[in-house]
């Protein structure tokens, strides 16, 4: 599906799916549980669905709801035939580490981009587990045989968190502690937080350290009833169009949550955008947007449209510390730039980031390589870049945001006051 959209202003309210990352983590956790998960509102889109249909070839039974889904599972289970994660790595990370808890051969491949997905430091963890392993060069498709042990193991943090939350997860499935210690700097440590948090919630005991983390097993997770909130990485790309074309409110979102990406709300006050935060809601208006220096190292889904924010402010913003951009759906540092630049816009390309200098942007056909985040903050670029911006291709963005094309159209029709 090519897109076509020219510059306008937007206005309105929109309320953003739900979270992406809490979406895979509880089907997960419910895969990992003792009988019955209610989970409301969860996100039902590319990936998670690979991640539900993972969980259902591990002997899940799934009944849709009208406000969710209905869960069953007494753990996982040698599954039947490979599983395919399509295009989500969180999946095959995550899954990865489950598949390694069964006493049969798992395994696991996905599209094109997948099989470019760097695994060997989770894989070699899992070796050291007792694992077998068989790779391509360290990406998929991977094989995977258990069970693991419980035990110490090491792991480098700097290439993505998910390794980390894959061995957590998995942990409460072997008998005995399990300490991961990560040996060089961790990224992304809140979205680990985020896992080590639903797991304490859903029943387990997680020890933090200064770089490491510990859990004893077996636990047998207990969801329950669960409510999936509303998704803040999402949420950015409406924020971000209120601060640089208008004025937009988004519901269903809880500022204070454990999302990583609630960051967004102060990087928007850094640039001088007007944050208004609210129960269940959050509004942006436009304001004298001035460059800044912003660290995402914690939160670096916010770097395509961050970088769309600092290219309409006054000033050149350096936008650092997430070198692990590099290795998701696409290399987003490379990819951002090329989008960017391709519009007009003053960027230099850091090894941790970029440096971009505001200015105005020109329509153009926006490459977003399958990456659904790229693609997204084109459309959002496209608010304000003089003529018109083509995105081919941009059913990509229903990995995460289905509404997205809906929600922006919405928002620029009352914007332009028809």
């Amino acid at each position: 599906m090519d897109v076509r959209m020219t510059a306008s202003n937007v206005a309105g309210k929109v309320r953003v799916p739900p979270s992406k990352s809490h979406t895979h983590r509880v089907l997960i956790m419910g895969l990992m549980g003792d009988g019955e998960s209610r989970i409301s509102s969860p996100l039902l889109a590319g990936d998670t669905l690979s991640t539900l249909s993972a969980c259902e070839a591990m002997g899940a039974e799934v009944m849709f709801t009208e406000d969710g889904l209905f869960m069953t599972s007494n753990g996982p289970r040698c599954p039947r035939s490979r599983i395919d994660v399509g295009n989500s790595g969180t999946t095959l990370r995550f899954m990865t580490g489950i598949a390694s808890l069964l006493p049969c051969t798992t395994v696991l491949d996905g599209d094109s981009s997948i099989r470019r997905r760097p695994m060997a430091p989770l894989l070699e963890a899992l070796e050291h587990l007792g694992a077998v392993i068989s790779s391509n060069q360290g990406m998929p498709p991977v094989s995977v045989r258990g069970p693991t042990e419980a035990g110490e193991v090491e792991i480098r943090g700097d290439m993505s968190s998910q390794f980390v939350s894959s061995l957590l997860m998995s942990s409460v499935g072997r008998d005995g502690r399990t300490t991961i210690k990560w040996t060089t700097p961790l990224v992304s440590r809140p979205y680990l937080r985020m896992t080590g948090s639903m797991m304490e919630r859903f029943g387990a005991y997680v020890e933090w350290y200064e770089d490491a983390v510990s859990v004893e097993g077996p636990v047998r997770l207990r969801i329950g009833e669960y409510t999936v909130p509303g998704d803040m990485s999402s949420a950015a790309f409406p924020l971000v169009a209120g601060a640089i074309a208008g004025d937009v409110t988004v519901e269903g979102i809880d500022s204070q949550a454990d999302h990583p990406d609630t960051a967004i709300l102060q990087i928007l006050r850094d640039f001088g955008a007007d944050v208004h935060e609210g129960e269940g809601h959050v509004r942006v208006a436009g304001g004298n947007l001035v460059a800044t220096e912003v660290d995402l190292s914690a939160s670096p889904d916010l770097f395509p449209v961050v970088c769309v924010l600092a290219a309409c402010s006054e000033g050149c913003s350096k936008i650092q510390g997430a070198p692990h951009l590099r290795h998701k759906e696409s290399d987003r540092i490379s990819t951002t730039t090329m989008m960017l630049r391709s519009m007009g816009v003053k960027i230099h390309e850091l090894p941790d980031g970029a440096e971009v200098t505001g200015g105005e942007m020109r329509g153009t056909t926006v490459a977003h390589h399958g990456d659904h985040r790229i693609a997204m903050a084109g459309a959002i670029a496209s608010l304000v870049a003089e003529g018109e911006t083509t995105i081919p291709g941009f059913e990509v963005a229903d990995v995460s945001y289905p509404g997205f094309l809906s929600d922006i159209r919405d928002l620029k029709k009352e914007g332009s006051g028809k």
